[in-house]
């Protein structure tokens, strides 16, 4: 069998290596080169410019910790060369697509955009056509353009990579995942950041309390938030730019350096000609069913592509799914159970499972929230305004949801992601014996929390003063060993 991958992010890579396990051959095609927008452009390199970012803002905290020195000025076309670095360290260092190839699988890179010619057939830049006995589409996507007067004029995010010197104010429009990332990451090196967000709260699809707590925080290192707003039109004016947005049915404006989009994530498909197949879209994607089959049952489609869930994890594992349905015929689901989502804002923030008002909705809950203020890895790092939140639901005792915000929170989320994918009863994960002293405790103490509002025995208590968040309203804080 002969399998085509067009696109070589994660979803494609994962693609191409299982295809060829099961003892298909397979050719991966990539317009550019391999690792796609996560290596290249995505969150490896956003990583690390929120790194830079961090170790500026910590420097604030020096004279906490008996310390003296000045918070370090920003050389932006060095912290971009080493994001650059970084982006391409898999392909320069790791040698990506050399690692590939000896697996076995044929990589033509840097072969522009691909396109149907047929419904299995294929067109190259350089006139080449390729047959295929099964195609899986995993092209990744890009920012999408705002359709307002002026759209033109602001930056994306692509526009990052390329910053020569940074703007002295900036308006970020878009206040989810990525809008959030870099109004942080740009307040840190200095910048002075209005953030707008259409909806009512920032991060509108995460749980209320990440919403409140990560505005609490922008607001407070100067960032300043307009929820309910909306875009209308961006203009030039005194050598610097002009947003014209709604609020509250009255016309406002807003004057900064630079305004740079961040509302949303289109796939790439245009390029690729799917009316020559006959594929159908759904918006901006793929359409897809629960095997992802888009609707030519020889073509899959995997990853930011079919818009099911915007994540390299996610992406990974479609890329898996999609090649064993594609070699060995439809037989795998996916179904994602606990994928864990974290943001390298200031404060993080992490989830997995449900939030605390989609549980509601559909489960009767216990909800119960551990603020940092009495963790004892919080106060260590002077990083006392975060909290975790377990749902659990109160007939099964199984984790329904986890959200933490603060420090650590995107390694801290893990430990509740694998208690929920082993469906773990809540009176276990009270029970785990969590290192200490570390932000995780705080998933064990709400756990014992859990256990406790249940009116089950609940596990000794460990002896660790953290765990003085458990024992009702008390203020008690015990010593011990941890």
């Amino acid at each position: 069998m002969n399998v085509i991958i067009v696109g070589g992010g994660p979803a494609g890579l994962r693609a191409a290596l299982r295809a060829r396990e099961l003892g298909a051959a397979v050719t991966l095609i990539e317009s550019d080169r391999l690792g796609g927008i996560c290596f290249n452009k995505g969150p490896a390199p956003a990583r690390t410019l929120a790194r830079a970012a961090r170790l500026r803002h910590d420097a604030a905290d020096f004279a906490k910790f008996g310390l003296r020195g000045d918070v370090p000025k920003v050389d932006i076309q060095a912290v971009i060369a080493n994001a650059n670095r970084v982006a391409a360290y898999a392909n320069d260092d790791l040698h990506l697509t050399d690692l590939v190839r000896q697996a076995g699988v044929e990589v033509i890179d840097h072969a522009g955009p691909a396109h149907f010619v047929a419904p299995l057939a294929l067109g190259l830049a350089d006139g080449r056509r390729l047959l295929a006995d099964r195609i899986i589409l995993a092209v990744g996507g890009s920012p999408r353009k705002l359709p307002i007067p002026g759209h033109e004029l602001a930056l994306s995010f692509d526009d990052l990579w390329s910053l020569t010197e940074l703007p002295t104010r900036i308006v970020v429009v878009g206040g989810s995942a990525t809008g959030c990332q870099i109004a942080s990451i740009l307040a840190d090196l200095g910048v002075q950041v209005v953030l707008l967000e259409s909806e009512e709260r920032l991060i509108p699809r995460s749980d209320i309390a990440l919403s409140q707590g990560l505005e609490v925080g922008f607001v407070e290192r100067g960032i300043r938030v307009l929820t309910g707003a909306r875009s209308r039109e961006i203009k030039v004016k005194n050598g610097g730019l002009s947003l014209v947005y709604e609020q509250d049915a009255r016309e406002q404006r807003l004057d900064s350096d630079a305004v740079l989009l961040a509302v949303g994530w289109p796939a790439n498909v245009p390029a690729l000609h799917l009316e020559a197949a006959g594929i159908e879209t759904q918006g901006p994607y793929i359409k897809v069913d629960r095997l992802l089959r888009t609707n030519v049952p020889e073509v899959f489609a995997a990853g930011d592509s079919n818009g099911i869930s915007m994540l390299v994890q996610s992406a990974a594992l479609q890329g898996v799914v999609a090649a064993e349905n594609a070699v060995r015929g439809p037989h795998r689901v996916y179904n994602p159970r606990a994928v864990a989502t974290g943001s390298f804002t200031l404060p993080e923030y992490a989830s997995v499972g449900l939030t605390e008002e989609e549980a509601r909705a559909s489960h009767d809950c216990i909800v119960e929230v551990v603020q940092y203020s009495h963790l004892p890895r919080a106060i260590i790092d002077g990083r006392t305004d975060g909290l975790s939140k377990l749902i659990v639901d109160r007939e099964t005792r199984v984790l329904l949801g986890a959200h933490v915000l603060g420090s650590y929170s995107a390694e801290v989320i893990q430990v509740a992601a694998a208690c929920m994918a082993a469906e773990m009863d809540v009176q276990q994960i009270a029970e785990l014996e969590l290192a200490f002293p570390t932000i995780t405790e705080a998933i064990g103490i709400a756990a014992r929390r859990c256990v406790s509002a249940l009116g089950l025995e609940h596990p000794e208590w460990n002896g660790s003063f953290a765990d003085a968040a458990l024992i009702g309203d008390r203020n008690s804080i015990a010593s011990g060993p941890g």
